[in-house]
């Protein structure tokens, strides 16, 4: 579709209908954006660190390539403009959030954004958050992910097993949720728990 003049979105809303997915999932951009990383090994591209090199070369760097000539989408705008809440979920946010943000977040309000925290107990939920933090200089936790964060967002949640560390979050300036984040469901439990707080 993309070789016939399709935009990534228009592409990507296309094969959502054909494969059932009820929810409205667009990219961030039309525009050409890849993730490189620079390790001990030379500059990968995501394919080559991730599956290839099965992320084993230390990581030095994360850059954005074509990201700073990359625009919003229209309908990224529009979803910004009309959404009541605005969630950044609980992903890697080196790799899957950072880009995002780097394209929208002049658009995201505090008092409407929350973030929910995607390591608990110093424990990525998924993928290799935890190592990617570690390797860059960040504390792995939910604290150093806060401060990532508190720009953009306005509420942070965390997982009840780091209860401990809402006074810290909280010292940052957010509003903090408690709640079980780990998602059994396909997310409604959390959904229907963050809700509650707005």
């Amino acid at each position: 579709m993309l070789r016939r003049g399709r935009t990534l979105t228009e592409t990507s809303l296309v094969l959502g209908a054909r494969f059932g997915v009820k929810t409205r999932v667009i990219p961030m951009t039309d525009d050409s954006v890849r993730t490189r990383f620079t390790t001990d090994a030379g500059e990968l591209s995501f394919q080559e660190y991730f599956v290839r090199e099965r992320l084993k070369p230390r990581l030095q760097g994360i850059a954005f390539a074509g990201i700073d000539s990359a625009q919003r989408s229209p309908e990224v705008w529009a979803a910004l403009r009309e959404a009541d809440l605005v969630i950044i979920g609980p992903s890697n946010p080196l790799i899957s959030i950072a880009p995002i943000l780097r394209l929208v977040r002049n658009e995201l309000r505090p008092e409407r954004t929350l973030a929910v925290a995607p390591i608990i107990g110093g424990v990525a939920l998924k993928g290799p958050t935890v190592e990617m933090m570690r390797a860059l200089g960040h504390t792995p936790d939910s604290v150093e992910v806060a401060r990532m964060y508190r720009d953009v967002a306005g509420t942070f949640a965390i997982d009840e097993r780091d209860r401990d560390l809402t006074s810290a979050i909280e010292e940052l300036g957010y509003r903090t949720v408690v709640c079980d984040t780990v998602m059994r469901d396909g997310g409604r439990k959390l959904a229907s728990a963050l809700l509650s707080y707005v």
